[in-house]
Parts: C-alpha cells; structure tokens; sequence
C-alpha cells in the first residue's frame, strides 16, 4: 500500500474556483481483475485536475495488469492497497474508513466520471447546504466506451423509490461525509445492493437532491455484476424493502406499486427521461 500528497499541487484550470474555497472529495475505487477498464476509469478521475481531490483505490488481490495501473498513477493517489477482501462492499467500506473528503462517492473500476464533475458537485453542496447529497445523470457505454444512450432520472421520491426500484445511479451519487457517518456507512452483509441499503438510510435523516446534469458514464455489458447476478440482486433489494416497510408485503401494496410505476412513468415523460426509441433494457449482442 502507499500514501501520497502530490496531488496538493496540481494546476487548477482557468476559470474554476480557488482551492481555499474547495472542499475536499474522495473518490474511492473498488477492483478486481479490472484491468480491461480499470485505467480509463482513474484518468476519468485524475483528467479533471480538482485540486482537493482524495482518490483511494481498493483492489481485491487482483492477478491481471490491475496493480502495473495503480502504480503508474500512484503518485496522484492518496491511498491504495491490493490484497484479498470480503467483496465489494467490504473493500469499499475500507476506503471510506481511510477517508478525510467532507464530500464522498465510489466509482466502480468500469465506469467513468464526466469533465468536471467534481467541480460540478463541490459548487452544488456550496449553494445547496441544506441538502445531504446529490445525484445526476449516466450515460450507458457499451465495453468499448461507445454511447448507448443517456439515462436521465426523476428527483428522489421515497414513495416512488420504495415501490419501484432503485433508480439513482450510483455512479453519479455524491454525500456529505456527515450523513454517511450518521447512517452508519456501509452494511457488510449486502454484496450487490449495498448501495440501495445506503440510500435508504440516508433518506430518513436527510435530504437527496437531483440534478439533470450527465455525472458520469456507466459501462453496459454482458459481464456486468449486477446484470449477471440480477436474481441475487433482487433478493437483496427485495430485503431493504421490507426492512423499510416493517413487513415482507405492506397493506395494498399492488395498487402501492402500481401508482408509484403510474406517477413514475408520466413524470418521466414530462420532463423528458424518455428519449426517442427508449428501451428498458439493452440485451442487444454487442459488436466490435
């Protein structure tokens, strides 16, 4: 493992705020065996030249080029480790203990931020102090960084949440440390729908705002975690649900879940979410 501070010292670009009146983000990284995606992911990071950026990539002991990556950028990480962990979850709840961001995210290791997202982020949180956290939208890239669409969403609505599904896209979440601290950060026990879970609680003590902004980019492909073990997944999201409803099936909840899918779906449509030829799902055969 190793430490740096050289970031400290790289140039800001012309026209963005000074670093005295930037807060301090962390971007932690988790990978394995992601080294096909893993460097596009870093520069997507380090290109953007915040200057009060914390990168912290947490590699599960991974065997491919993954670890020749890391170090050719370690100079401009503040913390890395390659070494056996307990999953995803695990690793990333690691990389926040190291942390000292006032703001926080994760980036997964094939996905991508967007040019000056971070700054994007720092000047919401300083005209927005009342809220907690903040998402945007992705666009869905196929393996080869070639765009399938963009992907906008709705405001956070903890009805419509509860009752459909998780629709923030992780890749474009970002926090104030204070309300990951306060809801008790990350839970172990969830291993593809621990970012659901964290939504969850942070919903009850404080405020997820949205902005229609593209945050990042989010690779769409065959081997993807959650779309190979989407059953899995289900069963997961399926728990936090009843953990938030007190019960496996709450009173009407057919007609709860049909009006959450309603008013989804015509506000969706109302501020323009669907884009012209909108598909549900991408299951198209990739070509190279």
């Amino acid at each position: 493992m190793t430490r740096s501070s050289a970031m400290a010292t790289k140039q800001i670009p012309t026209g963005k705020p000074t670093p005295e009146n930037l807060p301090r983000i962390t971007v932690v990284v988790p990978s394995f065996n992601q080294g096909q995606f893993l460097e596009r992911t870093l520069e997507s990071v380090l290109d953007q030249e915040y200057p009060n950026l914390e990168l912290i990539v947490m590699d599960g002991g991974s065997t491919d080029q993954s670890v020749d990556i890391i170090k050719k950028y370690q100079d401009r990480i503040a913390f890395w480790v390659s070494e056996k962990d307990n999953g995803q979850t695990d690793a990333l709840a690691r990389g926040f203990a190291q942390c000292s961001g006032e703001i926080q995210c994760w980036l997964n290791s094939d996905d991508l931020h967007e040019p000056g997202v971070l700054f994007k982020v720092a000047t919401y949180f300083d005209k927005h102090p009342e809220t907690d956290a903040v998402f945007g939208s992705t666009v869905w890239i196929d393996a080869d960084d070639r765009p399938l669409r963009v992907h906008h969403e709705i405001p956070f609505n903890r009805f419509i949440w509860l009752h459909t599904y998780n629709y923030i896209p992780g890749m474009s979440m970002f926090w104030r440390r204070r309300i990951y601290e306060q809801a008790g950060g990350l839970d172990p026990s969830f291993n593809l729908a621990m970012d659901a879970d964290l939504w969850s609680r942070m919903s009850r003590l404080g405020r997820i705002g949205h902005v229609r902004d593209v945050w990042s980019r989010m690779r769409f492909y065959p081997d993807q975690k959650n779309r190979a073990l989407r059953d899995a997944s289900d069963r997961e999201d399926q728990r936090i649900r009843a953990r938030e409803w007190g019960t496996d099936t709450p009173r009407f909840a057919p007609l709860k879940r049909l009006l959450a899918h309603g008013i989804r779906i015509i506000w969706k449509f109302l501020t323009g979410c669907y884009p012209i030829g909108y598909q549900r799902y991408l299951e198209k055969t990739e070509t190279r």
